[in-house]
């Protein structure tokens, strides 16, 4: 018999990270749900044990927005309890003095209509004192760094199956301009270039003959040889950090031979270390030999 979906509820005082938490577990897998009406978690976690291969882990943020909603979640907790429905409630927390200074750098109004922000903070926390003491997990972010709160939420709730660094390899032409979405850049019009080889011009770098021509080159190989190690020693990094996605960028003059030639060999090192990457040739469509095509991102 198939195993119940997993439920994580996010709850807490408002300005104490929830939504933040919301977005590391929709990065790390989770079907996510903002500011769901307690009356219907039992709806949406039924449909979810129902769907056969379907949302198998789901978070849902749970608060005082919800109003006079919010006073049904115990209710809520209970049908899930008498379900055998597993699940867990993280509280997130912060001292006042912090939550304060959160809402007057956001100017974002407390959901508690009071005359003063620690007036709506004290009465949040009575109102909560309950839940918090149910809860399975509490954090107090007040001293913590988006980094380690991050790792924190990792450590405890991180999936099996939880999407590692997914890698976009692009290749461009700097006379066509930059990527603006590049995480790194990396120039190699230093290397040898095959336009000027009548044979290999209206070729691309994608051809084994360009490919040959380039890392015939001592200096191209070095590179490429130095170009993995870094990649390989940043994105264990990266992901320490809680990055999702990493765009690097090669670029050559057009954007046809020596780009797309290191684009290919980088793509294919990355994925023999196991990584998910996605390469696309952005300027192939500009150049003679790929007019009229599109640039065709491929896993």
């Amino acid at each position: 018999m198939e195993a119940k979906p997993r439920l994580v509820l996010i709850t807490g005082l408002s300005g104490a990270g929830k939504t933040q938490a919301l977005h590391c577990f929709e990065d790390m897998g989770y079907f996510c749900i903002d500011n769901l009406p307690p009356a219907l978690i039992t709806k949406v976690t039924e449909l979810c044990d129902r769907a056969s291969g379907g949302v198998r882990e789901l978070a849902v943020v749970c608060d005082v927005r919800g109003g006079e909603f919010f006073h049904e979640l115990n209710g809520a907790l209970g049908a899930l309890d008498s379900q055998g429905f597993p699940y867990q409630i993280l509280f997130l927390e912060a001292e006042d003095e912090v939550l304060i200074n959160r809402f007057k750098e956001t100017r974002r109004r407390h959901p508690i209509s009071e005359a003063t922000v620690l007036g709506a903070i004290t009465l949040e926390r009575q109102r909560l004192m309950e839940l918090r003491h149910r809860s399975h997990m509490i954090i107090d972010t007040s001293g913590m760094t988006t980094q380690r709160f991050r790792q924190e939420l990792h450590d405890h709730f991180r999936l099996e199956r939880t999407p590692r660094l997914t890698i976009s390899v692009v290749t461009f032409g700097f006379k066509h301009g930059l990527p603006i979405d590049a995480d790194l850049v990396f120039d190699v019009r230093f290397l040898p270039n095959p336009f000027y080889v009548p044979e290999l011009k209206n070729l691309t770098g994608e051809q084994p003959e360009v490919q040959e021509h380039v890392f015939g080159s001592a200096v191209a190989r070095t590179f490429m040889r130095r170009l993995l190690s870094l990649a390989h020693f940043l994105i264990p990094h990266y992901l320490k950090e809680g990055k999702s996605h990493l765009t690097i960028a090669i670029g050559c003059t057009g954007g046809q031979h020596r780009s797309i030639a290191f684009g290919e060999r980088l793509a294919e090192g990355l994925r023999r270390k196991g990584h998910a990457v996605v390469l696309e040739h952005r300027d192939i469509p500009r150049g003679e030999i790929g007019r009229g095509a599109g640039p065709g991102p491929r896993a």
